[in-house]
This record gives C-alpha cells, structure tokens and sequence, in this order.
C-alpha cells in the first residue's frame, strides 16, 4: 500500500513519541518535518509565557532568534495568530510589522518576509504556544498550506506532551509560569530579566539552580564582574519555596562602614547620630522570604561577625536595641572575588565563608558559554527594538562573527551596553528615523580584532577586506566562515550548518552558489 507523502513524513514522528529524546532533539526534528511537508524559509515553535512567546525551536532563522523574547503588545501578528481560530495568514501586503523580517536566512539579500501564516498550540484546551512559518516568496502559502498546518498542529501538541511528560518538564513550567505570574501580579510589570543560553555551561548551571532552589541552603554565587549573579541569585529565588515572599537585595561594598549593621540589622532612634527614629533592617525586611549579599567580601571583619551569629541563630538585635528579632530567611550572597583566599590572608572569616557556601555556584564567564552570545545579543536586540520603536532589529553576518570573536572581559554587562551603543550608531549611520529593518553591522559594534581564541569562529575571519566590489567581499566572506567551520567539524556539513545558524539547505544551495560543492 503507497503511503501519501504526508504520511511518510509524519511516521518518524509518530515513532519519536515513545522514545526517550532530548527536548531539543524532539522540537528540531518536529520542525524538520513541518519544512519537508509545506516547503517554507522558516519555522518556529514559540512557547507562550505570560505576555511573551518565548522561542523554543527555530529552522531557517537568525542564531539569535532563539534569545529574543517577543511581546504580545510588541508583535501583533503574534497576537493575532493566538486570538485567531485554526490557522490564521497574513496577505502579502499586510501593514502588520512581521517579526522574523531580517531574521530569515536569505542567499538572495531579501530581508522582509512576503508571506507568513500560524497555528495556536494548545494543551489540555489551554494555548501553549504558536507554529509559525514564513516565506520571502509572495504567495507561499495558500489554502492547501493552510489546512495542512492546521492538521500538524495535532501531531506538534503530542509532541510536546511527550516532552513534557518524559522531561517531567510540565511541573517545572507550570511552577515558572506560576511564579512569573505572581511576579506580574505584585510588580505590575512585564516578566524579570532571565539567564538566557544554551551552551553545555549554560545548561549546567541551569540544572544546579534547580538543584538547589527548592532548598533552604544558603548559596555562594562566584563569578566575574558581569557574568549576571544577580540575575542568577532572582532565578533561585523564583524556584523556590520562598517565591511569593520578598527578595531583598543589598551591595555591601556600596555600604560605608560605620553603617553596615544599620542597614543589615536596622537600628533603634538615638543609636548614633542621624538616629531619628527606628528602622528595620534588610533582614528583617526579608523575614520569610531572601536576602541576596551581593558583593558580600566587601563586608568589615566586625560585621561579618555579627553577620554569622544572625545566619546560626535566626536571632538579630538592631543597633543601639538590647531586643532580640527572630527572622526566617534565606541568604544568598555573591563576589567576584576569591574568598578562599581573602580566608587565608585574614580578610574573610573562615567560619562565615563557609557557612555562606553551603552551595557554591560558578557562574561561567561569557567567553566558556560558546555561542551563547549570540542568543544574548538577540535578547538585547529585542529589548533595544522595543525601547527605541523600531520595526525590526538584525545582526550583519560579519558583525555575528565580531561577536563571536571577542573576549568579553566584562562578561554578558558589556554585552548588554555594547548593543545598546551599536543599535545607536547603526540608526544614527541609516539617516533613517524609523528604518523598516535596521541592520546592525561590525562597524558599530566597534570591537577589537583582537579575538577569543576558544570563540566558534576563527579570528581572521572577522577582517573583511575593503574591496570595490561589495558584493564579492561578502561571498569571499562566506567562503571563508564556511571553510573555516567545516574545517573545525571534520567535514560534516549538518554540524557546520549548526554551528554557522543556518538551515543545512539553506547552506546547501549557499555553498553550491559560492563554487563550494
């Protein structure tokens, strides 16, 4: 009996749904059989997180696609497709800003995306989250396309169920859509900045925070300057069972000496001069729920002392007051400093280092988190985009590779600020004031040549030669990123196009149009 071609590409799927597959593995195989069934020049799976869709898979996009996070009330197309019922297509002269436009992988040097449909996900009658598919081509999709879509999408919530189920990832979901909504609710805000990558150091230090987060145990988070400590401290604090309690947060080394234990253990009036009245301390403010130390080998030797009897006693008394305080609370601290060794010169108690790493964490450096720069520029880019109210916002290809082989000595902070100014330049370079698609090139990053050399991408190759011809610098360009990453993956194309963030067709048809097959 002949199989229809639907049901040749969707079988393997099937199958998948009673093995034991990586969350990342399932999805990108998902989308691979959504692209062979309705060709298109990109899809992606997107999750919805409160006001956001969060992208979870993506085939045919920009690398940094899968760091940003697209707002209901930023992207109505987005809206649209989660309000609409079945699939929902856009006309190719649709006014509605597109999300994906200079995202789309594109030999051709298109940018807008001419034409774009979607389908709403929903688990147990509630919308999880969208497939989306889009085409630089006018008039990809039609009816046909859209009824297909609409069937997938049944096979894709399966999918997903199984993924949440083997991973055992729908409580975890369930408790982080939980905590964030009740972080919504109390702040009235959109949802805290978040840990964003995928790198095998990103993921380690994902699975020690859920590791300890449900704990009482006090956590020592080290780290250089920028890597995020303090957003790594807000993500253990949302997992845990203290989450709709507060979290307070304190700079020791912004606090003069003669008033630490003010502000750690508040004060009585009289107390000192400027004493007008009483006042809890950060500890107290905290009872039941965290407080988070940052910088806490800053702190004088006679306050850490004090500082141990409150963590070994839950018992404070303020200054000037013989009254004692009990409080709950959970301490979380942080430095960039090397407290064994401030420990063995005399500058940190050693009982209270110890006490306060119950649960050490290493926050690793940007430039050990591979291509997770990318992700986070894409995050940046976003944020940029939505504070500036620009249409859309994409990285150049050479300025991915600047990226890539920079150092970051000020860590995912530099990352951050340095976006910002590129995303400035850039506007400020287009002569346009709200340009339909802003593309951030090398020039404004602004970067040293001076490159990383563990960074994916070979450091010569961020050196684009000044040639006449613009376009054959850039196809000179692209051979030699191809080559390069050909070379570092032993001739394998499938891992080159990962690692490059390209489609493998879309590689394919790049390399044979560059005279590379």
């Amino acid at each position: 009996m002949t199989r229809s071609p639907f049901m040749a590409a969707i079988i393997p799927l099937v199958d998948d749904l009673s093995r034991d597959l990586p969350e990342a593995e399932r999805y990108r195989r998902l989308l691979q059989v959504l692209r062979q069934l309705l060709p298109a020049d990109a899809v992606a799976l997107l999750r919805l997180d409160g006001e956001q869709l969060v992208p979870l898979a993506v085939e045919g996009l920009s690398a940094d696609t899968l760091g940003r996070r697209f707002r209901l009330d930023q992207h109505p197309r987005l809206a649209a497709i989660l309000q609409g019922a079945g699939t929902v297509r856009f006309a190719a002269d649709c006014g509605l800003p597109d999300p994906y436009d200079g995202l789309v992988d594109s030999v051709h040097g298109h940018l807008e995306v001419h034409d774009c449909m979607g389908c709403t996900l929903y688990i147990d009658d509630r919308p999880w989250g969208v497939l989306t598919m889009d085409a630089l081509r006018p008039g990809q999709f039609g009816p046909t396309e859209c009824g297909r879509l609409e069937a997938f999408v049944s096979l894709a919530a399966a999918t997903v169920k199984a993924v949440e189920r083997i991973g055992a990832l729908s409580a975890q979901l369930g408790e982080e859509q939980r905590l964030a909504e009740t972080w919504r609710q109390a702040a009235g805000q959109r949802p805290p900045p978040e840990v964003v990558g995928q790198s095998s150091a990103y993921k380690a230090l994902r699975k020690e925070m859920e590791l300890v987060a449900p704990t009482d145990l006090g956590v020592l988070i080290s780290g250089e300057t920028g890597v995020g400590k303090e957003l790594v401290a807000r993500g253990i604090h949302r997992r845990s069972t203290r989450a709709d309690k507060p979290m307070v947060v304190i700079n020791c080394a912004a606090l003069p000496d003669a008033l630490v234990e003010s502000e750690l253990f508040g004060h009585v009036r009289g107390a000192f001069t400027g004493a007008v009245g009483e006042r809890r301390g950060k500890f107290e403010l905290a009872d039941g729920g965290t407080l988070f130390l940052d910088e806490v080998g800053e702190l004088p030797l006679a306050s850490q002392a004090k500082l141990l009897r409150v963590l070994q006693s839950g018992q404070l008394q303020r200054v000037g007051s013989d009254r004692e305080h009990q409080v709950d609370v959970r301490v979380i601290a942080a430095t960039n400093l090397d407290l064994a060794a401030a420990v063995r010169e005399g500058r940190f108690r050693a009982d209270l280092y110890h006490r306060l790493g119950a649960y050490p964490l290493r926050v690793p450096p940007l430039r050990e988190r591979e291509r997770d720069v990318l992700l986070l520029a894409g995050y940046f880019l976003e944020e940029a985009r939505t504070r500036m109210g620009l249409r859309s916002l994409r990285l150049s290809a050479e300025a991915q590779a600047a990226l890539l082989g920079y150092d970051w000595p000020g860590n995912v902070r530099e990352l951050e600020h340095l976006i910002g100014r590129a995303v400035l330049r850039a506007l400020a370079a287009s002569g346009e004031a709200r340009p339909r698609i802003l593309t951030v090139g090398a020039p404004a990053l602004e970067l040293p040549l001076a490159a990383n050399p563990d960074a994916p991408s070979a450091p010569e190759t961020i050196r684009t030669p000044v040639a006449d011809d613009l376009r054959k610098a850039v196809e000179d360009f692209q051979r030699r990123q191809i080559a390069a990453s050909l070379e570092r993956h032993a001739g394998s194309w499938t891992e080159a196009a990962r690692a490059l963030g390209l489609d493998r067709a879309n590689l394919n048809r790049l390399a044979k149009r560059l005279g590379l097959k």
